[in-house]
């Protein structure tokens, strides 16, 4: 299997290259109460964060980038970017819907040029660095994630403790839930071959060998509420071309877009990116810009 096929499978299984290994526990808290604004003022009253600048969150430094003008009613629009990635490349995406909207993305810890943790981090406490760009960048109005592979997961693992901000979310070929489970299930202890490499080094990275030393363990989908949701999976098979294992990890990859309907049931719609592979944003961004616009509309009505 080529070197190329492989990143890209380890990318979409909520892997990257193995970062540092686990030290302790990160203790990330909101550095100032939440605002009361809806207009992404500053704790300070400086005003809206515009461009691209580092904010302080319990002594590390978050690099935030916010773009477009807020408008009534509409919530803000906060990108979150998969494993590895940092906000630049989500940038083309946030420049297209900041003609609309105002528009904000940031570098989770360790991505980016966000400092890195000083230990290994939980899923809460990515969440809590989350709360604090969210204080800054919108105040206490509500907001709109849209996240792309880790992103997304991380996304849809924080709404349901915060439906008092988050109003709709934009799931873009998320992590699937159960990933441990999913790729332990397809590839074997037992296999010998690059499948073995691929499990290993998945189970690895969610473990917290990453660049953000974050443990991703499995977990159920809980409700966020009624809130307006869109799922996003990819249409090129590209999980198929991995020898031996390809059409079981495809299965269970779709299987688990599925299973994040559940963050709003009844309201959430699942659909397929026809001829784009894992970044959805970047192949049919056609498709990413009109998603996010719509979760938007509805979670302003």
């Amino acid at each position: 299997m080529a070197r190329t096929i492989r990143t890209t499978v380890m990318t979409a299984l909520c892997c990257a290259v193995a970062g540092a290994g686990l030290v302790g526990c990160v203790d990330i808290t909101e550095t100032e109460p939440r605002p009361a604004s809806t207009t992404g003022a500053s704790p300070s009253g400086s005003g809206p964060l515009s461009g691209t600048k580092k904010i302080d969150v319990k002594g590390r430094s978050v690099n935030v980038s916010c773009s477009g003008d807020a408008v009534d009613g509409r919530p803000v629009v906060v990108l979150m970017a998969g494993l590895g990635d940092g906000l630049d490349k989500m940038a083309a995406l946030q420049k297209s819907l900041s003609e609309k909207d105002r528009v904000c993305s940031f570098d989770r810890l360790g991505e980016g040029a966000s400092d890195k943790p000083t230990g290994a981090q939980t899923v809460a406490d990515s969440g809590k660095v989350l709360t604090a760009v969210l204080d800054r960048v919108a105040g206490d109005g509500p907001v709109v994630l849209a996240g792309h592979s880790l992103g997304g997961l991380l996304a849809a693992r924080y709404a349901p403790d915060h439906q008092d901000r988050v109003k709709g979310l934009v799931l873009m070929d998320a992590t699937s839930p159960t990933t441990t489970a999913d790729i332990a299930k397809v590839i074997p202890d037992s296999a010998d071959d690059e499948g073995a490499e691929l499990r290993a080094q998945t189970l690895a990275v969610n473990e917290g060998e990453n660049p953000e030393m974050l443990v991703v363990p499995d977990g159920k989908v809980r409700s966020a509420g009624d809130i307006p949701v869109e799922v996003i999976q990819h249409g090129t098979p590209y999980l198929a071309e991995v020898p031996t294992y390809g059409s079981g990890l495809e299965e269970v990859w779709s299987e688990g877009q599925q299973q994040w309907l559940a963050v709003s049931p009844g309201r959430a719609v699942l659909t397929t990116a026809a001829k784009s592979g894992h970044y959805i944003y970047a192949d049919r961004a056609d498709l990413a810009v009109k998603a996010i616009q719509r979760v938007t509309t509805q979670a302003a009505g």
